[in-house]
């Protein structure tokens, strides 16, 4: 299993970003994919959540209205738009799926840098 996130990078307060993730070896529509980030000094988040029964999203409170989770399943991609940047969205963001084998395991993405700053 493979997760490879793109489309981080640097960004004014008030931009968009979209973050893509793409996965090999493991099918994303057949599981629940989310979006974590980790600030320096921080520890890791959950930032916005797809279930895979229904597709029912989750966000935290601080991007709910800003960001959006949606996943592809003719590229097998997930991604996430960021709208509204603030600085306080600055961090590492990483995406995750998790797949139930004998037990539920945790796949993740190496992570990609999202600085939002004037």
């Amino acid at each position: 299993v493979q997760l490879v996130e793109s489309g981080g990078g640097l960004v004014q307060p008030g931009g968009s970003l979209r973050l893509s993730c793409t996965a090999s070896g493991v099918p994303l529509s057949r599981w629940p994919v989310t979006w974590y980030r980790q600030a320096p000094g921080k520890e890791r988040e959950m930032v916005a959540h797809m279930g895979y029964t229904d597709d029912a999203t989750t966000y935290a409170a601080s991007v709910k209205g800003r960001f959006t989770i949606s996943r592809n399943n003719a590229k097998n991609a997930m991604y996430l738009q960021m709208n509204s940047l603030k600085s306080e969205d600055t961090a590492d963001y990483f995406c995750n799926v998790k797949v139930l084998a004998t037990d539920w395991e945790d796949y993740w993405g190496q992570g990609t840098q999202v600085t939002v700053s004037a």
